[in-house]
């Protein structure tokens, strides 16, 4: 078998492993800015750019007890380019909606309201009824228009961080929109007053569609305040579900930062079961309406659902998303969100916009909700990168040994390598035949090297971090470093490198956004792998057929 890591991958370190008693940690910046290959631009101007998109969902689906494809249509064939994943993701919505979160309606007939500097109001047209509700306003200093972030129910990120980057705060309080503490069949709120009370479409749902109303009245503003085309949105706990799921569902949100989300979350549904002390999916489910009506049929059984949270991760890409969860409480399910995190990573990855997801659960802090030390510099980078267009996305991830999921013990599928464009086919009487872009590298001769490599082992698996330094006078452009794992040792997940093979003679090359080592520079890639009995580390490597040495 053979193991390949997408040559458009951008950053994503996937560490899903038990690391002894300690933390796993891979911390590293990207220097390409935050935006995907191929000519994807970071937001949408609409809420859902693939509303247009034909699909026709089956009746029933087949119980699947891994992670499903993001990348398989539902005709059964796999996206092969970027711009296939427009209507992917208009599918994986739909099902998401079916079976998950119920329905979220379109832009409505009438949306009006004001932006001050102190607050928004919002009027709300559709179906022949009304509603309205409002959100506060905290500026930062300085002379805007600025860029914002919505704060789900008063708990989410720092917000002393968020001003001080010069970012604005929206404070939405969600309640008046879908208010907790009612009957399935009798819900209320702004929402709910327009589409019905026995709407079967959850609070999540309903609350990410009035931060979808807030950014509409922004966008109508002018532009003097705030500036629509820069809005991000976190939350904690319940409020932490309501963040991920409003930057799911809404392209226009160019950074989507959830804490602590727990069940109904960013975690995995098919991993809650399996987690010791995790909140049961029937009991968050009858705990409060979050999710859809639909998705009692699936508390017992989320096996037969036809997506998963991953697929959600998946959905944002390749806008920002900044993942930060709590290791030290198990109700909140933080194995199974690094497994969701690293899933969709994958699709971060093949869409070459791997630099803009950041998963941090490596916290010594158990309290609930708290502001954290740990998140202050990737909040920083992220609000920098990703709303003040300043920078680079922190591109980190950082996964507690307490709660490290194994995304290979999820999954069957393995990541394309997307084009930038549709393979070209051309059908004869007889044959058909595809051609698809292919990408080469150049190397360079002569050059003096030197390869760090760190490992981290543990029962049955280790996680292994190079880094190539180039030692030379002359620039790397194109590189390969080839190596032999001991026996017994195989590649399971890879980053920053395509693999060649997954045990044996490795060559790793590089991706495209790291293609080049100037004179005294470094590359750093690694992978996850399992062992044997032999838990050596590599004794030679080269370097462009070089060898190099080992500090």
């Amino acid at each position: 078998m053979s193991f390949t890591v997408s040559r458009s991958a951008i950053l994503v370190a996937t560490i899903a492993a038990l690391v002894g008693a300690g933390v796993t940690t891979i911390s590293t910046v990207s220097p390409v800015p935050a935006r995907a290959a191929g000519g994807l631009a970071l937001t949408a101007p609409v809420e859902d750019e693939g509303a247009n998109c034909p699909v026709s969902l089956p009746g029933s689906f087949a119980a699947n007890a891994k992670l499903p494809d993001p990348f398989t249509r539902l005709d059964g064939t796999r996206i092969a380019a970027t711009s296939d994943w427009r209507c992917r993701r208009e599918e994986i919505l739909q099902l998401a909606e079916k079976t998950i979160y119920g329905t979220k309606p379109g832009k409505p007939a009438s949306v009006t309201g004001t932006v001050s500097n102190s607050g928004i109001t919002v009027n709300v047209t559709d179906q022949g009824k009304s509603a309205s509700f409002s959100a506060s306003v905290q500026l930062p200093s300085g002379s805007g228009p600025f860029p914002a972030v919505v704060v789900v129910g008063g708990l989410g990120a720092d917000t002393a961080t968020i001003l001080g980057s010069g970012v604005a705060i929206i404070s939405y309080d969600p309640m008046q929109v879908g208010k907790e503490g009612t009957a399935r069949n009798n819900k209320q709120g702004a929402f709910y007053s327009i589409y019905g009370s026995s709407s079967s479409t959850g609070l999540l749902m309903a609350w990410a569609w009035g931060v979808s109303r807030i950014i509409d009245v922004v966008s109508q503003s002018g532009g003097n305040i705030l500036k629509a085309s820069a809005i991000g949105v976190t939350g904690c706990s319940r409020f932490g579900k309501g963040a991920f799921v409003t930057g799911v569902f809404d392209q226009r949100i160019a950074l989507t930062m959830p804490i602590e989300s727990g069940t109904d979350g960013v975690p995995i549904l098919r991993g809650v079961p399996g987690e010791s002390g995790a909140q049961p999916l029937d009991e968050s489910f009858n705990e409060q309406p979050w999710v859809g009506d639909a998705f009692g049929s699936f508390t017992g059984s989320p096996n037969n659902l036809p997506v998963d949270t991953h697929e959600m991760v998946g959905m944002v890409a390749p806008r920002g998303l900044f993942i930060m969860e709590n290791p030290h409480i198990d109700w909140l399910a933080a194995r199974s969100g690094s497994v969701a995190a690293l899933g969709g990573a994958e699709v971060y990855k093949a869409l070459g916009a791997g630099a803009n997801i950041s998963y941090v659960s490596d916290v010594q802090d158990a309290t609930h909700c708290a502001v954290r030390p740990e998140w202050k510099a990737p909040l920083q980078q992220s609000l920098q990168a990703l709303l003040l267009n300043t920078g680079t996305p922190p591109a980190t991830f950082r996964i507690s040994s307490l709660k490290a999921g194994d995304l290979s013990q999820w999954r069957t599928w393995t990541t394309p390598t997307l084009s930038d464009t549709p393979p070209t086919t051309t059908t004869t009487a007889a044959t058909t035949t595809t051609s698809t872009p292919t990408t080469t590298t150049t190397g360079n001769s002569g050059v003096l090297c030197r390869v760090t490599y760190d490992m981290n082992t543990w029962d049955t698996g280790f996680t292994a971090n190079l880094t190539v330094a180039n030692t030379g006078a002359g620039s790397v452009t194109g590189w390969a470093v080839a190596f032999t794992l001991p026996a017994g040792q195989t590649i399971t997940n890879g980053w920053n490198a395509a693999y060649s093979a997954n045990s044996g003679q490795v060559t790793a090359t590089n991706v495209s956004f790291n293609a080049s080592i100037p004179p005294g520079g470094t590359v750093t890639f690694g992978f996850q792998a399992t062992h044997g009995s032999d838990t050596s580390k590599p004794t030679a490597f080269a370097l462009n057929n070089n060898a190099c040495a080992t500090a």
